[in-house]
């Protein structure tokens, strides 16, 4: 079996989210490049990535390039594929479009291994488990007024959610910040676990003030509190505070999470599937954090990592937030708060045709 044909698309589509209800549609957009890759025999895996930025076009054409190089190449051996490719873009450095583009074709590999097995990306790591806790993301954003986090906080326990994440980082005050979070433990109640994203807006000393402030709230951890690559003082908020520190969605590659690591500098290790590398060196981040007792919880593309997040022992929960809402036919189910690893070998996903098309540039 060997790799024939590929082929990468652009897709401008809108920055919809089935979560949110009750506000007007904002009129975002959000690009990604699709990757569909075919063996002489037929078979097809697929893979995805995005810049979010306004380099998505060079982000296409690496991702084509580097495919482009894997024609003729047994897709079995992913391990040979991306050494092969790596040369071709160390001079880009690991933090960019060059690993990004690897993610995209180390993806499409392990869908062509899974399906050629007849196997889930999950069977084939173990298949420990069939399902994983699922959290609410990215419809309690910073911008949402508090009634509406009244309103959807509730909403999504309705809908099955256990958890669910909001943020904070762009209030005027202290006190206006954990007002907000008071508002979303009141209306949710004391036994679902709220998540807050800060997305590096503060510094070390407002992370331990206000962290200290939120402790009475529980939250289940705090997220990227201050800038990602500040490792000593993202060492010093963990151990001045009780609430858990979760980091890592702005790191590319597999190198930063030893130093997050070594230095205790989090307390939940957070990877994201295309900033570190593709499947391949997502697994390698999570033998790291399972040596060091950490848990794993994913950043975006719920509709793959619930393949890997239940595959691994220390894998805590998935993030639900369905950026890519639209472009598979047969997303996850979610049930009572968990995500179903999907039926079928591979990612045991389709892209949805018609709705790529209509969104192709």
């Amino acid at each position: 079996m060997k790799i024939a044909r590929a082929r990468a698309r652009l897709i401008d589509k809108p920055g919809d989210h089935p979560l949110v209800i009750g506000l007007p549609p904002d009129g975002s957009k959000r690009q990604f490049v699709t990757l569909e890759m075919e063996t002489d025999d037929g078979i097809e895996g697929i893979g995805i990535t995005f810049f979010g930025g306004t380099l998505s076009g060079a982000l296409k054409s690496a991702v084509q390039s580097l495919a482009d190089m894997t024609l003729g190449e047994d897709p079995m051996r992913t391990g040979h594929i991306v050494n092969k490719l790596r040369p071709h873009v160390i001079g880009a450095g690991p933090a960019g479009i060059a690993t990004l583009a690897m993610s995209a074709v180390d993806i499409a590999l392990w869908d062509i291994r899974g399906k050629a097995l007849g196997q889930s990306v999950n069977a084939m790591l173990g298949g420990l488990r069939s399902h994983a806790p699922t959290y609410a993301s990215g419809a309690l954003l910073r911008q949402h007024p508090k009634d509406y986090l009244a309103q959807a906080g509730p909403r999504f326990v309705e809908m099955g959610f256990r958890q669910m994440k909001t943020q904070l980082g762009s209030e005027p005050t202290v006190s206006e910040a954990i007002d907000r979070i008071r508002v979303m433990r009141e209306s949710v109640g004391p036994d679902i676990d709220v998540m807050c994203d800060i997305n590096q807006l503060w510094n070390v000393n407002q992370a331990i003030e206000i962290g200290h402030r939120l402790e009475e709230f529980r939250l289940f951890w705090l997220e990227d509190v201050t800038v990602h690559d500040d490792y000593q003082g993202l060492a010093r908020i963990a151990d001045a505070l009780t609430t858990p520190i979760a980091a890592g969605e702005y790191v590319f590659g597999i190198a930063p999470f030893r130093q997050l690591i070594e230095q205790r500098s989090i307390d939940i290790v957070m990877i994201d599937l295309v900033r570190v590398g593709g499947i391949t060196q997502w697994l390698k981040v999570a033998g790291m954090a399972e040596a060091f007792n950490l848990p794993v919880v994913s950043h975006l593309f719920p509709e793959i990592h619930v393949q890997l997040i239940t595959a691994i022992p220390n894998g805590l929960t998935v993030e639900y937030f369905p950026m890519t809402h639209g472009m598979f036919e047969n997303p996850p189910e979610i049930k009572d708060g968990e995500i179903h690893v999907p039926e079928g070998p591979g990612l045991g996903l389709r892209f949805d045709q018609a709705y790529l098309s209509k969104y192709e540039v």
